[in-house]
């Protein structure tokens, strides 16, 4: 199938490292020594189990969307370090930023000596959150620490103690954040009891015959057995389902849940971890309904690869804790805050949400016809919103049932090949796709390429299993 893209427009600043990109096939210049069985090997000796690794290859080297691990070998990253990476590794004006930051200073923890990056990138965070209001921003460093913030900010503002979140969602694996994540194994397995006061309500799922009226009566009807309205101080809900499957959420879905918490005084937070900043063709992937929250968590691509998260809202919202009530001590770190303002400038200059926009509308289109070509009735879905896209695979049609294991071969396949992709879902059955928006169009045909061939090899070896 033939498809047309948005031209990729030139960054400014390019760098030798991504105008002369290590040929197919050729190591880089190394910088770590062992192969990747010996490595894997001081990993299982030093490393907690409960960290997983998706695959077992070590990054020795990376640029834009492409890897290469310690044994020399070419990947093509469709991972982005878990939605991550959307202006690519190492983009030249982000590691620019960083590094005239680290000449300056590193570290004066903003609650002891302040400094003006955090200034600067709360100022901009809160011009480009949606909301025809006042806003004042929080910076932390991961994406949990976020959502419990907006808990606490949350709480703090309305009096009240109760949180009301959703099936397969995910919010983050520290406790608070654990008892609004709707999924067990593998992160609230065996570490219960969770905190009190966090209610769940079914998310709009057409997969499992979920409809938004559905989501609304089961959300009135915990109003009468368990979550007293003028006790909930928020609902939380990812604009489009991160570990969940990638789901978005319905535009009526958003325009009801704002309804019922401007009736009940409630506070309506979009946790945008994993669809923000130009995943999904807008800065914020709430934007493509209309509706403005009050608060907004956001991490991941805010800062291009170095770790910075926040929490915007309404001014009056976020300043509802005394001074010491917020802040950490490496929270809004000067470094991260400078690649942040970079990423974000990278975002805009490169036009990278027009650009998430066309990939989804190109990568719909080639996995349409991957599936109907190469694995007839069997890849169930294709959904997200821009280049936030899941691929789900199913055992057939007729039962629609969730296949995990054709969806671990093909993961396998790719890899093998040269490509690396993650899993999501409930059942672990689909794949998504989070390529950095700064990868080539030969870059990202080359990757689906891969996946095509992929998804064969992992077909004929069902095929074969199944005739053993």
């Amino acid at each position: 199938m033939t498809t047309t893209t948005t031209p990729r427009k030139t960054r400014k600043t390019p760098t030798a490292a991504r105008t002369a990109k290590p040929a197919r096939g050729k190591a880089p210049a190394p910088v770590a020594t062992g192969s990747n069985a010996a490595l894997w090997a001081r990993r299982e000796a030093a490393v907690a189990r409960g960290v997983g690794s998706a695959a077992p290859v070590f990054a020795a080297q990376a640029d834009n969307a492409e890897l290469w691990d310690v044994e020399g070998k070419r990947y093509i990253d469709f991972a982005g370090g878990i939605a991550v990476l959307n202006t690519g590794h190492r983009h030249p004006g982000v590691i620019a930023a960083a590094k005239a930051q680290e000449d300056r200073y590193t570290h004066t923890s903003f609650q002891v000596i302040p400094y003006e990056p955090y200034v600067a990138l709360a100022e901009k965070l809160n011009a480009l959150a949606p909301g025809d209001f006042a806003k004042k921003s929080l910076l932390v460093t991961t994406g949990a620490e976020a959502v419990e913030n907006a808990i606490k900010i949350a709480r703090a503002h309305t009096g009240r103690p109760g949180v009301i979140a959703f099936n397969s969602a995910y919010h983050g694996r520290t406790l608070l954040t654990l008892g609004m994540t709707g999924k067990v194994t593998p992160y609230k397995k065996d570490v219960g009891p969770f905190p009190s006061d966090i209610f769940r309500a079914p998310f709009p799922d057409a997969r499992q015959g979920v409809t938004v009226e559905d989501s609304l009566k089961a959300l009135e009807m915990l109003f009468l057995t368990d979550a007293q309205p003028e006790r909930v101080a928020a609902i939380i809900l990812e604009p489009v389902l991160g570990e969940g499957g990638y789901h978005p959420v319905p535009t009526e879905m958003w325009q009801a849940l704002r309804a019922i918490c401007d009736k009940h005084g409630i506070l309506l937070i979009s946790d945008e971890i994993q669809a923000g900043f130009a995943r999904t063709g807008t800065w914020f992937a709430i934007e493509h309904s209309g509706v403005a929250p009050d608060l907004i968590t956001c991490a991941k691509s805010m800062a291009g690869g170095y770790p910075v998260a926040g929490v915007i809202g309404r001014a009056e919202v976020m300043d509802a804790l005394a001074p010491g009530g917020l802040g950490g001590t490496y929270g809004g770190n000067p470094v991260a805050c400078a690649a942040a303002l970079a990423a974000i400038e990278a975002i805009e200059s490169e036009g990278l949400l027009a650009r998430s926009t066309a990939l989804g509308e190109q990568m719909r289109a080639r996995f349409a016809d991957m599936g109907a070509r190469v694995a007839p009735y069997r890849m169930w879905d294709i959904r997200g919103l821009g280049a936030m896209l899941a691929v789900e695979f199913v055992t057939d049609f007729e039962t629609a049932t969730p296949d995990a294991a054709l969806t671990k071969s093909l993961i396998a396949h790719a890899l093998e090949r040269g490509l690396i992709l993650l899993a999501c879902g409930m059942h672990g059955n689909a794949v998504r796709i989070m390529v950095p928006l700064t990868a080539s169009d030969a870059i990202i045909e080359e990757g689906l390429a891969i996946f095509e061939a992929a998804l064969a090899a992992a077909i004929a070896d069902e095929h074969r299993h199944a005739a053993e």
